[in-house]
Protein backbone atom coordinates (compact mmCIF):
# COMPACT_ATOMS: atom_id res chain seq x y z
CA UNK A 1 0.00 0.00 0.00
CA UNK A 2 1.16 3.50 -0.71
CA UNK A 3 -0.47 6.81 -0.14
CA UNK A 4 1.64 8.24 -2.97
CA UNK A 5 0.39 6.01 -5.82
CA UNK A 6 -1.07 8.37 -8.44
CA UNK A 7 -4.80 8.02 -9.01
CA UNK A 8 -4.56 7.68 -12.78
CA UNK A 9 -7.58 7.85 -15.10
CA UNK A 10 -9.14 4.52 -16.00
CA UNK A 11 -7.56 2.64 -13.07
CA UNK A 12 -9.33 0.94 -10.16
CA UNK A 13 -8.39 1.47 -6.52
CA UNK A 14 -9.22 0.16 -3.07
CA UNK A 15 -9.35 3.37 -0.97
CA UNK A 16 -9.42 3.28 2.85
CA UNK A 17 -8.66 5.30 5.96
CA UNK A 18 -9.44 5.40 9.68
CA UNK A 19 -9.75 7.84 12.52
CA UNK A 20 -6.70 9.45 14.10
CA UNK A 21 -5.58 7.42 17.15
CA UNK A 22 -8.29 4.89 16.19
CA UNK A 23 -10.96 7.40 17.16
CA UNK A 24 -14.43 7.13 15.66
CA UNK A 25 -15.01 9.21 12.55
CA UNK A 26 -18.76 8.54 12.62
CA UNK A 27 -20.43 9.39 15.92
CA UNK A 28 -24.08 9.19 14.96
CA UNK A 29 -26.23 8.33 11.95
CA UNK A 30 -26.25 11.83 10.52
CA UNK A 31 -22.45 11.69 10.18
CA UNK A 32 -22.62 8.72 7.79
CA UNK A 33 -25.20 10.55 5.70
CA UNK A 34 -23.15 13.75 5.62
CA UNK A 35 -20.04 11.78 4.60
CA UNK A 36 -21.98 10.29 1.68
CA UNK A 37 -23.35 13.70 0.65
CA UNK A 38 -19.84 15.16 0.60
CA UNK A 39 -18.56 12.11 -1.26
CA UNK A 40 -21.20 12.75 -3.90
CA UNK A 41 -20.14 16.39 -4.16
CA UNK A 42 -16.36 15.94 -4.30
CA UNK A 43 -15.57 12.40 -5.47
CA UNK A 44 -18.39 11.28 -7.77
CA UNK A 45 -17.51 13.88 -10.43
CA UNK A 46 -14.04 12.31 -10.80
CA UNK A 47 -14.57 8.65 -9.82
CA UNK A 48 -16.99 5.80 -10.47
CA UNK A 49 -17.97 3.91 -7.32
CA UNK A 50 -18.49 0.14 -7.16
CA UNK A 51 -18.62 -0.60 -3.43
CA UNK A 52 -18.29 1.11 -0.08
CA UNK A 53 -18.56 0.40 3.62
CA UNK A 54 -18.49 3.02 6.37
CA UNK A 55 -17.76 1.84 9.91
CA UNK A 56 -17.45 3.79 13.14
CA UNK A 57 -13.70 4.26 12.91
CA UNK A 58 -12.80 3.48 9.29
CA UNK A 59 -14.12 3.07 5.76
CA UNK A 60 -13.47 1.24 2.49
CA UNK A 61 -14.21 2.24 -1.11
CA UNK A 62 -13.73 0.54 -4.47
CA UNK A 63 -13.49 3.19 -7.17
CA UNK A 64 -12.37 3.74 -10.76
CA UNK A 65 -10.91 7.10 -11.71
CA UNK A 66 -12.89 8.56 -14.58
CA UNK A 67 -11.14 9.24 -17.86
CA UNK A 68 -10.16 12.88 -18.23
CA UNK A 69 -12.69 14.95 -20.13
CA UNK A 70 -9.89 17.23 -21.32
CA UNK A 71 -7.52 15.65 -23.79
CA UNK A 72 -4.86 18.22 -22.92
CA UNK A 73 -4.67 17.08 -19.28
CA UNK A 74 -1.80 14.68 -18.70
CA UNK A 75 -2.35 11.51 -16.64
CA UNK A 76 -0.12 12.87 -13.85
CA UNK A 77 -2.02 16.15 -13.69
CA UNK A 78 -5.35 14.29 -13.80
CA UNK A 79 -4.15 12.10 -10.91
CA UNK A 80 -3.24 15.17 -8.89
CA UNK A 81 -6.67 16.66 -9.54
CA UNK A 82 -8.37 13.48 -8.30
CA UNK A 83 -6.16 13.41 -5.19
CA UNK A 84 -7.08 17.05 -4.57
CA UNK A 85 -10.78 16.17 -4.78
CA UNK A 86 -10.30 13.43 -2.18
CA UNK A 87 -8.34 15.85 0.01
CA UNK A 88 -11.09 18.45 -0.25
CA UNK A 89 -13.65 15.79 0.60
CA UNK A 90 -11.81 14.59 3.72
CA UNK A 91 -11.02 18.13 4.86
CA UNK A 92 -14.63 19.21 4.45
CA UNK A 93 -15.88 16.23 6.44
CA UNK A 94 -13.27 16.69 9.19
CA UNK A 95 -14.13 20.39 9.48
CA UNK A 96 -17.84 19.55 9.88
CA UNK A 97 -17.09 16.97 12.60
CA UNK A 98 -14.75 19.32 14.44
CA UNK A 99 -17.35 22.09 14.45
CA UNK A 100 -20.24 19.80 15.43
CA UNK A 101 -18.41 18.10 18.31
CA UNK A 102 -16.14 20.94 19.50
CA UNK A 103 -12.99 19.02 18.68
CA UNK A 104 -9.71 20.17 17.16
CA UNK A 105 -6.91 18.54 15.20
CA UNK A 106 -6.74 15.86 12.58
CA UNK A 107 -9.72 13.53 12.24
CA UNK A 108 -8.06 10.98 9.96
CA UNK A 109 -4.95 9.04 10.93
CA UNK A 110 -2.83 9.61 7.85
CA UNK A 111 -3.11 10.31 4.14
CA UNK A 112 -5.68 7.90 2.77
CA UNK A 113 -4.56 4.43 1.74
CA UNK A 114 -4.87 3.37 -1.87
CA UNK A 115 -4.09 0.10 -3.59
CA UNK A 116 -4.43 -0.31 -7.34
CA UNK A 117 -6.66 -3.20 -8.44
CA UNK A 118 -4.93 -4.48 -11.54
CA UNK A 119 -6.81 -7.70 -12.28
CA UNK A 120 -10.51 -8.33 -12.92
CA UNK A 121 -10.35 -11.62 -11.01
CA UNK A 122 -10.07 -9.66 -7.74
CA UNK A 123 -13.08 -7.37 -8.18
CA UNK A 124 -15.77 -9.72 -6.87
CA UNK A 125 -13.64 -10.92 -3.94
CA UNK A 126 -12.72 -7.39 -2.90
CA UNK A 127 -16.35 -6.27 -3.02
CA UNK A 128 -17.28 -9.24 -0.80
CA UNK A 129 -14.44 -8.29 1.56
CA UNK A 130 -15.62 -4.67 1.76
CA UNK A 131 -19.21 -5.68 2.49
CA UNK A 132 -18.16 -8.32 5.05
CA UNK A 133 -16.02 -5.84 7.01
CA UNK A 134 -18.62 -4.80 9.63
CA UNK A 135 -19.11 -8.44 10.60
CA UNK A 136 -15.38 -9.14 10.51
CA UNK A 137 -14.77 -6.30 12.99
CA UNK A 138 -17.71 -7.21 15.21
CA UNK A 139 -19.84 -4.15 14.48
CA UNK A 140 -22.80 -6.37 13.54
CA UNK A 141 -23.70 -10.09 13.54
CA UNK A 142 -24.71 -10.20 9.87
CA UNK A 143 -23.12 -7.83 7.36
CA UNK A 144 -26.23 -8.09 5.13
CA UNK A 145 -28.11 -5.98 7.68
CA UNK A 146 -25.48 -3.27 7.95
CA UNK A 147 -27.03 0.05 6.84
CA UNK A 148 -23.88 1.90 5.75
CA UNK A 149 -22.53 -0.30 2.97
CA UNK A 150 -23.37 -0.71 -0.70
CA UNK A 151 -24.59 -4.32 -0.32
CA UNK A 152 -28.33 -3.55 -0.24
CA UNK A 153 -28.05 -0.80 -2.88
CA UNK A 154 -26.50 -3.26 -5.32
CA UNK A 155 -29.39 -5.69 -4.79
CA UNK A 156 -32.00 -2.94 -4.99
CA UNK A 157 -33.71 -1.67 -8.14
CA UNK A 158 -33.89 1.90 -6.79
CA UNK A 159 -31.78 4.60 -8.48
CA UNK A 160 -28.18 4.68 -7.28
CA UNK A 161 -24.93 6.45 -8.10
CA UNK A 162 -23.13 3.10 -7.79
CA UNK A 163 -22.03 1.28 -10.94
CA UNK A 164 -24.52 -1.45 -10.06
CA UNK A 165 -24.72 -3.25 -13.42
CA UNK A 166 -20.93 -3.53 -13.71
CA UNK A 167 -20.76 -5.00 -10.21
CA UNK A 168 -23.48 -7.55 -10.96
CA UNK A 169 -21.69 -8.45 -14.19
CA UNK A 170 -18.50 -9.19 -12.23
CA UNK A 171 -20.54 -11.65 -10.15
CA UNK A 172 -22.36 -13.04 -13.23
CA UNK A 173 -25.70 -11.82 -11.92
CA UNK A 174 -27.74 -11.10 -8.80
CA UNK A 175 -28.03 -14.72 -7.61
CA UNK A 176 -24.27 -15.20 -7.84
CA UNK A 177 -23.72 -11.88 -6.05
CA UNK A 178 -25.78 -13.16 -3.12
CA UNK A 179 -24.24 -16.63 -3.30
CA UNK A 180 -20.64 -15.43 -3.20
CA UNK A 181 -21.48 -13.14 -0.30
CA UNK A 182 -22.79 -16.20 1.56
CA UNK A 183 -19.33 -17.81 1.35
CA UNK A 184 -16.55 -17.24 3.82
CA UNK A 185 -14.04 -14.64 2.68
CA UNK A 186 -10.57 -16.10 2.08
CA UNK A 187 -8.38 -13.01 2.33
CA UNK A 188 -5.22 -14.93 1.41
CA UNK A 189 -6.44 -14.90 -2.21
CA UNK A 190 -6.10 -11.13 -2.43
CA UNK A 191 -4.09 -10.13 0.63
CA UNK A 192 -2.06 -7.59 -1.33
CA UNK A 193 -5.26 -5.63 -2.02
CA UNK A 194 -6.18 -5.25 1.65
CA UNK A 195 -2.78 -4.79 3.28
CA UNK A 196 -2.90 -2.07 5.87
CA UNK A 197 -6.50 -2.90 6.78
CA UNK A 198 -7.41 -2.18 10.36
CA UNK A 199 -7.66 -5.08 12.82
Amino acid sequence: MSDSIPLEPGKYFHIFNRGNNRENIFLEERNYLHFLRLYQKYVLPVCDTFAYCLMRNHFHLLIRVKESQTCQVSENLAGLQVSRQFSNFFNSYAKAINISYQRTGSLFEKPFGRIEIDSERYFARLIHYIHFNPQKHGFIDDFRNYPFSSYQAILSTKPTSLCREEVLNWFQGRAEFVGLHDELCDETQFKHLVEGDFD
